[in-house]
């Protein structure tokens, strides 16, 4: 049974409303029950590319999701790359969160990092004590086991379809609930 920790994936349920969390699945980074929990989105690709948002990268197109309405004016990343960005923290094995910011741009700008390997997020997800727990038990979101693929290589419009696939077929058959049942 899988439980919240870091590095389980937030499922949101199919009829979740919210907008910052509807058809999306969460990367669990950090879960104290006694002082909250944080993730990123994996699967709403933002607007701007990093070289928009950061004026020191000098390699277009990178790619920046929206990690969650959380101090969207920070920018965060997990990565498959700890031999080459010191400081981070593994929150699966192999996947870390963080590191040190400015290392990663010099390794951009060099053409050392490898690309599919990172991914950036502008603000996080966040519950205080206790909250996350309760939208568990209001069946807002559901739990699985965290996985590579999903975070680094999915495309991010096949993520939320792919997690609940990925739980069996009982889940599997949610991935295609219309998004208002009242409008089919």
């Amino acid at each position: 049974m899988v439980t919240l920790s870091p590095g389980i994936l937030l499922i949101a349920d199919p009829f979740l409303k919210d907008p910052n969390f509807a058809r999306t699945v969460v990367l669990l980074c950090e879960h104290q029950s006694n002082k909250g929990s944080f993730g990123f989105v994996l699967n709403k690709r933002f607007d701007q590319n990093l070289h928009d948002l950061v004026p020191d990268i000098l390699i277009p197109n990178i790619p920046v999701y929206y990690g969650g309405p959380v101090q969207i004016d920070t920018i965060h990343f997990v990565h498959q790359q700890p031999e080459l960005i010191n400081g981070g923290f593994e929150i699966i094995n192999g996947v870390y969160w963080g590191g040190e910011f400015d290392q990663v741009v010099k390794m951009i700008n060099a053409g050392k990092l490898d690309m599919n390997k990172i991914r950036f997020f502008i603000g996080y997800s966040g519950w205080s004590s206790g909250q996350l727990e309760n939208e568990l038990n209001e069946k807002s979101w559901i739990l699985s086991a965290s996985n590579k693929a999903l975070i680094f290589d999915e495309k991010d419009e096949n993520v939320w379809k792919q997690a609940l696939k990925n739980l069996g077929s009982n889940f599997a058959i949610m991935a295609n609930f219309p998004i208002d049942p009242l409008l089919n």
